[in-house]
């Protein structure tokens, strides 16, 4: 442990401390830190008087913010295009990617509804085949994938990183290697992913990655954002069309000199205007992570999972949904004791702030929680 967990707390979390609860509901919405809660009110000031706001201000917050997330992911800036969550990406992948009728785009089954409804209505417009691939036997692994892809009608892979509700795992670097050898386009909801899990995708094979910042990256709703790799950039025409989506539209000069030509960058996908005051509160937040390191949050977050886990997996009376071999779960692990209802209402009579999600409790620790706290949570299961 390279950080003092109760200094964190203290400094950067007083207001969640001051509930007394325990707050295992990340994998939901994340609380927000402190050093973010004073930069969204000194925001707030600025707003009261915009003419105290200059443009700088304004665009030069969405540059740190692509900054901060280039270096989060192991990305170029260039790849970055903000935006106000996960959605946002996976939409612009449905409906930016070259796909023509009677192409198939493929998923796992089970996947959180924002990554199935843009393709759902892609098939409509377009007629795209969308296929949901039953799972059973756990994530969708390489071998599987490989044999799926024997049929070359499929030009898109959609996955979630971690599973909303089971908290399974991928393995992106395996998923993406098979996709990037045979020509087929990886496109990656990586929301519940990113935080509890580290990413360099300069070594990982993803075309399209999308993500929401108001989980596990403790931010604002209306923060997020899509990373395109930068060979795919130039072949893609955004969807929905900004104002600043083209070549020389930073000077407020010409704005009338209209020329409908993209951006050399992701920036050609950014739906602008966008909310600057919940940007700069998320790269707050990020500033946090690279203090704290990615790796150590990444590190502790899945020694607190691990601790659910082999709890779980020490029980007879307790099934666990998340799959049970480190590597395939992240820092979402959901349980089902005898009378899970029961036992998710003690949580809740007790101050154990989870989620309930397909028959089982979903705990979803991370960074600033502490071993007492899950062991009291596990307790109160076990009731």
């Amino acid at each position: 442990m390279t950080y003092d967990v109760e200094a964190l707390r203290r400094n950067e979390f007083p207001l969640l401390l001051a509930e007394d609860v325990v707050y295992l509901n990340n994998a939901s919405t994340g609380p927000l830190p402190k050093r973010t809660m004073d930069t969204l009110a000194e925001w707030a000031r600025h707003r009261s008087v915009p003419h105290r706001i200059s443009q700088e201000m304004e665009f030069g917050t969405l540059d740190i913010g692509r900054r901060l997330i280039a270096g989060l992911i192991g990305a170029n800036e260039s790849e970055i295009a903000l935006g106000t969550n996960t959605s946002f990406g996976l939409n612009l992948a449905a409906f930016s990617l070259p796909l023509e009728r009677g192409d198939v785009v493929l998923s796992p089954d089970l996947e959180f509804p924002a990554n199935v409804y843009p393709w759902m209505q892609l098939a409509v417009q377009r007629g795209i085949e969308y296929r949901r691939l039953r799972c059973d036997d756990g994530p969708l692994d390489a071998g599987r994938l490989a044999r799926e892809l024997e049929d070359d009608r499929i030009r898109v892979v959609t996955v979630s990183w971690v599973q909303f509700a089971s908290g399974a795992r991928v393995d992106l670097a395996a998923l993406g290697k098979v996709c990037r050898d045979r020509g087929v386009y990886f496109v990656v909801d990586g929301i519940q992913g990113l935080g509890p899990l580290t990413l360099d995708l300069r070594s990982t094979p993803v075309d399209i990655f999308a993500c929401g910042a108001q989980k596990w990256l403790l931010s604002p709703w209306g923060a997020g954002f899509v990373y395109v790799r930068r060979d795919l950039v130039a072949q893609l025409q955004p969807h929905d069309v900004s104002w600043l989506a083209v070549k020389d539209s930073d000077d407020f000069t010409r704005l009338t000199n209209y020329n409908l030509t993209w951006r050399d960058d992701a920036r050609r996908f950014e739906f602008i205007t966008l909310p600057y005051q919940e940007f700069a509160a998320m790269n707050a937040t990020l500033e946090l992570i690279n203090e704290l390191g990615a790796a150590n949050v990444a590190a502790y977050s899945q020694s607190l999972a691990d601790r659910i886990v082999h709890w779980a997996c020490a029980r007879g009376d307790v099934q666990l949904v998340t799959p049970s071999k480190r590597g395939q779960y992240a820092s979402i692990v959901s349980v089902r004791p005898p009378n899970a209802a029961a036992a998710s209402a003690r949580l809740s009579a007790a101050g154990v702030v989870h989620s309930f999600r397909e028959g089982g409790i979903r705990l979803s620790p991370y960074f600033y929680n502490t071993i007492e706290e899950i062991d009291r949570t596990l307790r109160l299961i076990a009731e």
